[in-house]
């Protein structure tokens, strides 16, 4: 049934990779944000719809939820590997796409090094590279700057305990010094293929708007979405509605 969620597990380059999937027809990924988990989806799509119209792809990253990273090492480029590795074990040689921040940034690896596994993409926060700005709010998250609601919300998303939670907010605060893992540039980004849905709020404190206009002007075959007086979680706040729409629309256009 469309409804029906079946979880699994593939084991790549050191770490165990947990996915659930979802209804059936064409395959449509959807790739959750740093520190999130593929559950995370429920927050933003009716997913009893969505599985009428898409089998579903969601995979918790490498760290994330229940999946595991016994190295401690992480980039963007590592999670586009694994995700190339899960579509592989589920026999997808080509879908469409929905990342969210660490998900989109994902997707643009993917999109890169694989043009012709993506066909279409919804990039939401998703920036070529960190400005400044990112990485100084980067570098405040270490464990000891986190509320005990923070923690309460993390514990629920991360099945692996307060150690797996530990090395998320360390590996956010690597990503302040990280500059050979998000560096695109304008001629990197126009060998992406896929039709492109770019997606950001134009309050968003990490990454300002002109980041998403040079992505816009660079990809071939590439949409803007500006939503007003959104931060980086602009598409869960009063705008959401309007995005799943567009979003919706643009993927099966």
């Amino acid at each position: 049934m469309a409804n029906d969620t079946t979880e699994g597990s593939i084991t790549f380059e050191g770490a165990q990779l947990h996915y659930r999937t979802r209804g059936a027809g064409e395959p449509l990924l959807l790739l959750h944000g740093f520190t999130g988990s593929g559950g995370d989806w429920v927050h933003l799509f009716d997913l009893d719809d969505l599985a009428r119209r898409f089998l579903l792809i969601m995979p918790d990253a490498r760290g994330h939820g229940r999946s595991t990273n016994p190295s401690g090492a992480f980039t963007h480029r590592q999670c586009a590997r694994d995700v190339i590795a899960l579509c592989d074990h589920l026999g997808v040689a080509r879908c469409k796409a929905i990342g969210l921040s660490l998900g989109g940034n994902t997707l643009l690896h993917l999109a890169t090094a694989h043009p012709d596994r993506v066909a279409a993409m919804v990039l939401i926060g998703a920036p070529s590279y960190f400005p400044a700005q990112a990485r100084a709010i980067m570098r405040m998250f270490g464990p000891d700057a986190h509320t005990p609601d923070e923690w309460t919300a993390m514990r629920a998303r991360h099945a692996h305990g307060d150690d797996q939670i530990r090395a998320l907010w360390r590996t956010a605060v690597g990503f302040a010094d990280s500059h050979d893992d998000m560096t695109f540039t304008p001629p990197h980004l126009a060998t992406i293929r896929a039709r492109t849905m770019i997606v950001t709020g134009d309050r968003d404190p990490l990454y300002p708007l002109e980041i998403f206009v040079e992505q816009y002007r660079a990809i071939p075959e590439a949409a803007l979405c500006v939503l007003p007086n959104g931060g980086h979680d602009a598409v869960f706040g009063p705008a959401r509605a309007e995005f799943v729409r567009s979003a919706l629309a643009f993927l099966q256009s």
